[in-house]
């Protein structure tokens, strides 16, 4: 299975914390894919790219 990662500022990056959550499938309730575990850290590196593309050329249109 693929590594799973987080899609910040336009580029896939590892976690903070190499933590997982399955995906479960609700047809016969079996893991079918995992994704990455979002921290605090994780999010204020989405947050702050977030903002960065806001107050670009982005967020003038």
């Amino acid at each position: 299975m693929e590594e799973a990662k987080h899609f910040i500022a336009g580029e896939w990056t590892l976690p903070a914390q190499l933590e997982t959550i399955p995906v479960i499938d609700p047809s016969d309730g079996q893991p079918f894919a995992t994704i990455a575990r979002g921290t605090a850290p994780d999010i204020e590196r989405a947050v702050a790219a977030a903002r960065d593309a806001f107050a670009g050329p982005w967020g003038a249109a």
